[in-house]
């Protein structure tokens, strides 16, 4: 049952990742329905690739299991169809982006723990499985990547892989856990998005805002 939910998590994960990197090429680039679906898979399968090369964990599960594959396109594709209605579904982007952080972050972290990582390999990994992909979207479209400026965004991840790699410690693991973590994740991502907070910037940088 724990396998199960956790590749639940993870292609769930892979579908919002698909939408949301799809939705950012239609709101920030032109490009074609080649384009999009592929901006949409590369959002959706980087992080997990990135993760299952650091584990050693290869062939990536991307290019075992076509499950994959096809959720990441099938997101790809919703988005190139339903893009202008999904578009006003108000912070549709931002949403799905934080499910998708959410649902990774605590997967990588649940599979390192599987491979026999220690705890802080663990949140590592879970840290880069969730920004991953939305890394190699944001470098593909020519924008800084949000996770070294957006509001509370690598920091939730963490705090997601962390809780879960705590529950594992305690002996708690399982569904439940998970989904608690990735809730977690998913919350205070949410919150930053909402109320505009941000991770603290140097003074050097907010003397230069002032001036």
């Amino acid at each position: 049952m724990a396998t199960t939910a956790l590749l639940v998590l993870d292609l769930v994960g892979t579908f919002a990742f698909a939408l949301n990197g799809a939705l950012t090429a239609l709101r920030t680039t032109r490009l074609d329905i080649v384009g999009v679906v592929t901006l949409g898979m590369i959002t959706a399968l980087g992080g997990g690739t990135i993760r299952d090369v650091f584990l050693d964990a290869l062939p990536p599960a991307t290019f075992v299991d076509w499950r994959y594959l096809a959720v990441a396109a099938a997101g790809g594709l919703i988005a190139f169809f339903a893009g202008p209605h999904l578009e006003r579904l108000n912070g549709a982007i931002n949403v799905l982006d934080a499910a998708g952080l959410s649902l990774f972050a605590v997967t990588g972290a649940l599979k390192a723990l599987d491979l026999g990582f220690g705890p802080a390999q663990a949140v590592i990994v879970g840290t880069i499985t969730g920004v991953g992909g939305g890394t190699l979207r944001d470098v593909l479209i020519r924008q800084v990547p949000s996770v070294l400026t957006s509001g509370l965004y690598a920091v939730p991840a963490l705090i997601g892989a962390t809780a879960v790699v705590v529950a594992d410690l305690l002996g708690t693991r399982g569904p439940a856990a998970s989904i608690g973590a990735a809730a977690l994740c998913f919350t205070i991502r949410m919150v930053g998005v909402h109320f505009d907070v941000h991770a603290p910037f140097p003074p050097v940088r907010h003397r230069r805002e002032r001036e």
